[in-house]
């Protein structure tokens, strides 16, 4: 059919009906309207009356509008159907007074063609070129693209579908039984593995694949085949098998060569040397090795090829499982296992590669049975085509073996049940990507990549040692690249081996970005991303969206709410997605609750999510509002006017701010990431309001640098937000970090920059936050007097009574400035204004700082009363909050109290507990962490003296002397 005119109308009718010109498909409506099409075709340039269309389309119920309705469906056909410019009288359809009929001359109908080659392929058959045949008769049978006129209504669409369809029956037996003049027996016995319902009624089929079976020297099971019919027609329809197929189990019984096989057979059988196209059949059984031979050096699977190899229980088949992610090496390992262990199974080894992730054609468990029961060579008892006895046969054909069975590429456990030895001590190595938690195994090994050592001497063997050392940095770039993957580093190391002239590190500029990497890991027909695609088909509609959405993870490892949130589905709906993720290794599971995905499986997944633009956007914005909702909520500033622009926290799943915190404590590092994620993905106001969000709980927790990095990353940006708020914000938060790290000239300036920007922009919540920050930087550097002024500008601008933090902020500055200047009755007016808001603001860190400066006044004027009081529920609000510094500053400040109320003994425990809190900070974070050290100790050493215990004090007082020196004071 290629060499048509490129305009020629061509229609198919052995499937679902079509219709092309040139090529072009054509929209042929309506099922109804496909079937007055496929009636008016098929009556080959009759004539049909009005009456007869309707009858062979709508049966006894013709529709109300009577034969008005034909011409409703005929002439959008003639338009469907008719060349452009084609005159009305020369349409296909032609028309007359009650009556249609179709021109099928000039018209390519795929029956014709089945007609054509069905008659030239019987009669080669009959002049005896029998393998001619075979190929004229499978082209014909190609014709068929399923059942004939599928899905068309009517009792003439009916007629000619049982027509079609006996066509079809007719040519596959004329197939089949030149295959049997053949000898192709095991070619027969294949085409009949799988049988439709009818087939098993069909005794003509029967025939067939007992001569096949009897050539194949498989008597016995031929006459249970026969048998077997006699049983379901006696039993189901309550008839005999037909003369026929009696004759022919008579001709199994006695051998008859002839009858069966034909007259070369019978002169075959009868001499020594038989012909080729009749090969002598097997007698007995002999033992196979059927492994593939070792593929490449395995590396770094020491641990796995014990495990894989190690003694079972010898009455039992032991079964091993090996599952992994794509390309992380499992068939290479089982493999190197059965070469190891096939000694110890001296009736055989058999491989099977059931093809589960593979383009070819997935091995069904009858093909499998199929081709192992041939492998031995002698299976006895029935193999017939229904999968429960042909497993039988298996199981008889093995029970008195030894085996050792590989199944390779396993897509479940109904592939491998029913090939099962029956022997006992047999074993079987299972490999696939997916985990078979449901096969009952004696061991499972899930394949993780290589690690780093492994990965590189893997790398260098392939590539040779003398270019691995040229280049060693280069060589553990590219291993870093393909993250481990054996597939990765092979294919990677055969682009290097067949490129002299390239160097590792022209490779690994190659592979920059993730655009480029999974392109640069392809060569010939192997592919990383190939292999990642053929695991992905293999998901379901609902796993593949969670995929897709897991590519788009702001982070590497994430928990189930960032999926829940992204999908729109309840946690426990997407913990189930994520487990079965997990089951086919594209998701790894580090820890119990926690996910990540393979670095080139997450490139990959990207790149699937990438390919539909519209649902990618919804998820990565979902997944973006999580981390802003949980970062507002955790931080101090998220009270009402905090925030003032982007989206406030809405239907957040976390019950307050403490459980907003937790799940980004186990964020850990990757925070900073989800920024950088943002802008990469153009999400910028995302980016600067997830940044400005973090500042407080990055700042309370010390980790001033990543809270420095994410908002460096944002402020890059910050002229492509829409949201003109961030440019001052953004700069207040980077001079609020600052101040924690004692940069108080840089601070400064950047306040500055914030100041102008929020006046110009008329911005009165940027500007308070930017006038109290030149204040506390006032404030560190001891100018007092400028504080209290820039303070009460600040609160003047704000109107700060109705933002409860920033008049928190302001006035604990403003308190620290009159301490400052000795006005303590001041600082404590001052103090108690802060302690109003941060009560309303019902946030215990903010009220635990306020409580303890209002304490340190009560100290320093000698009220240790009032200063236990409030140091007790500061340090009890601080440590609600987990902030470690203030509860060890309150800590030694109560154990100063309690001496100063006269009980130095109450006051070393205090000091000591200090000193355990402490000691949870990290130097390297922590600018005050020698300050607070000297400070403790030099409290510990004077209540020590207190109590007479001159050598413990001593011992503190060097230990202060000892401190490197204070980083600056945290007051």
């Amino acid at each position: 059919m290629d060499s048509e005119p490129p305009e020629q109308l061509r229609i198919a009718v052995l499937g679902p009906l079509r219709a092309y010109r040139g090529g072009t498909p054509l929209d042929l409506g309506p099922v109804k309207r496909q079937a007055v099409l496929a009636a008016l075709l098929l009556s080959r340039g009759a004539v049909l009356s009005h009456e007869q269309l309707m009858h062979g389309v709508w049966g006894a119920e013709p529709p109300a509008s009577g034969h008005k309705v034909l011409a409703s469906h005929v002439n959008p056909l003639r338009r469907a159907l008719d060349a452009h410019g084609t005159r009305h009288t020369e349409s296909v359809i032609r028309s007359g007074k009650g009556w249609y009929r179709f021109a099928v001359d000039g018209v390519r109908l795929d029956v014709a063609d089945l007609t054509e080659q069905g008659v030239e392929a019987r009669r080669t058959k009959v002049s005896g070129e029998l393998a001619r045949a075979v190929d004229q008769l499978s082209s014909a049978l190609a014709l068929f693209r399923g059942e004939p006129l599928a899905g068309l209504p009517g009792s003439f669409a009916q007629a000619e579908r049982e027509r079609l369809s006996e066509r079809r029956r007719g040519l596959r037996l004329d197939r089949l039984e030149c295959l049997v003049l053949l000898g192709r027996f095991r070619d027969v016995l294949d085409d009949l593995t799988v049988l439709s319902p009818s087939d098993r009624y069909d005794e003509s089929l029967l025939a067939l694949r007992m001569r096949a079976l009897y050539g194949c020297e498989r008597q016995a099971e031929a006459l249970n085949a026969y048998q077997g019919m006699r049983v379901r027609l006696r039993d189901e329809l309550g008839v005999d098998p037909g003369e026929e197929l009696h004759r022919l189990y008579e001709a199994v019984l006695r051998r008859d060569d002839e009858h069966l096989l034909g007259p070369a057979a019978a002169r075959s059988a009868a001499h020594p040397a038989r012909s080729a196209a009749h090969p002598a059949r097997p007698r007995t059984r002999r033992a196979v090795n059927e492994l593939p031979g070792d593929a490449g050096r395995l590396v770094g699977r020491e641990e796995e090829l014990a495990l894989l190899t190690e003694a079972y229980a010898p009455g039992s088949v032991s079964i091993v499982t090996v599952d992994g992610t794509a390309g992380v090496g499992k068939t290479a390992l089982v493999v190197r296992a059965a070469r190891e262990l096939s000694d110890r199974y001296p009736d055989g080894s058999l491989f099977v590669d059931l093809r589960a992730h593979s383009t070819q054609r997935r091995q069904t468990p009858e093909q499998a049975l199929q081709r192992l029961l041939r492998s031995l060579g002698a299976a006895k008892g029935e193999l017939p085509s229904d999968l429960e006895e042909l497993t039988a046969a298996w199981r008889a054909a093995t029970s008195p073996l030894r085996l050792l069975l590989v199944l390779d590429d396993v897509l479940d456990a109904d592939q491998v049940r029913p090939l099962l030895p029956a022997g006992a001590g047999s074993r079987v190595l299972v490999a696939g990507r997916r985990r078979l938690s449901e096969l009952d195994a004696d061991r499972r090994v899930t394949l993780e990549p290589l690690g780093s050592g492994g990965a590189v001497l893997l790398l260098t063997h392939i590539i040779g040692e003398d270019r691995a050392s040229r280049e060693p940095e280069a060589t553990r770039q590219l291993v870093g690249l393909c993250d481990g993957l054996p597939l990765a580093l092979r294919i990677a190391g055969s682009r290097l081996q067949n490129r002299h002239t390239w160097t590792v590190e022209y490779l690994v500029g190659r592979m920059a970005g993730d655009e480029r990497r999974l392109g640069e890991l392809s060569i010939g027909d192997r592919s990383v991303e190939a292999a990642f695609r053929l695991s992905y088909d293999q998901l379901a509609p609902d796993q593949q969206l969670g995929f897709r959405a897991l590519g788009q993870s702001p982070t590497v490892e994430f928990d189930v709410l960032a999926p829940s949130a992204m999908l729109g589905r309840p946690p426990h709906d997407t913990e189930r997605i994520l487990e079965s993720l997990v089951d086919a290794n594209l998701l790894q599971q580090p820890r119990p609750g926690r996910y990540r995905l393979h670095d080139l499986v997450r490139v990959h997944a990207r790149r699937l999510a990438e390919a539909l633009p519209g649902e990618a956007a919804g998820i990565r914005t979902a997944a973006l509002r999580l981390y802003l909702d949980a970062a507002r909520i955790t931080s101090d500033w998220g009270l009402p006017h905090g925030f003032p622009t982007g989206p406030q926290p809405s239907g957040a799943p976390f019950a307050d701010w403490k459980d907003a915190e937790i799940w980004l404590d186990a964020a850990g590092g990757e925070l900073v990431d989800v920024v950088g994620h943002a802008v990469a993905l153009g999400e910028v106001d995302y980016a600067c309001w997830i940044a400005e969000a973090l500042v407080d709980y990055f700042t309370r927790q010390g980790r001033y640098h990543e809270s420095q990095t994410a908002l460096e990353i944002a402020l890059a940006h910050v002229d492509e937000a829409t949201d003109p708020r961030m440019a001052p914000a953004l700069r207040n938060c980077l001079a609020y970090t600052g101040v924690y790290q004692r940069r108080y000239a840089q601070s400064r300036t950047v306040f500055t920059e914030a100041l102008h920007l929020s006046r110009s922009g008329l911005d009165p919540i940027e500007e308070t936050r930017a006038l109290i920050g030149l204040a506390s930087v006032d404030v560190s550097v001891g100018e007092a007097d400028q504080a209290i002024s820039r303070v009460t500008e600040a609160l003047a601008v704000s109107r700060a009574p109705h933002n409860d933090w920033i008049a928190s902020i302001g006035f604990v500055i403003q308190g620290l400035a009159h301490q400052l200047k000795g006005r303590n009755e001041e600082a404590l007016a001052s103090f108690a204004e802060a302690r109003t808001h941060a009560d309303r603001g019902r946030r215990q860190r903010m009220l635990g700082r306020v409580l303890s400066f209002a304490a340190d006044i009560h100290l320093r004027l000698g009220r240790y009363a009032e200063a236990k009081s409030l140091l007790r529920q500061a340090v009890h609000l601080v440590e609600e909050a987990g902030d470690v510094f203030l509860c060890a500053r309150g800590l030694t400040r109560l154990g100063t109290a309690e001496q100063g109320e006269g009980d130095p003994g109450a006051a070393v425990a205090l000091h000591h507990q200090a000193l355990i809190q402490h000691k949870l900070l990290s130097p390297l974070t922590e600018p005050a962490y020698d300050w607070l050290e000297m400070d403790i100790r030099s409290r510990l050493g004077r209540a020590y003296l207190a109590t007479g215990r001159i050598h413990e004090a001593l011992g503190q007082f060097q230990a202060v002397l000892a401190v490197p020196g204070a980083r600056g004071q945290r007051g």
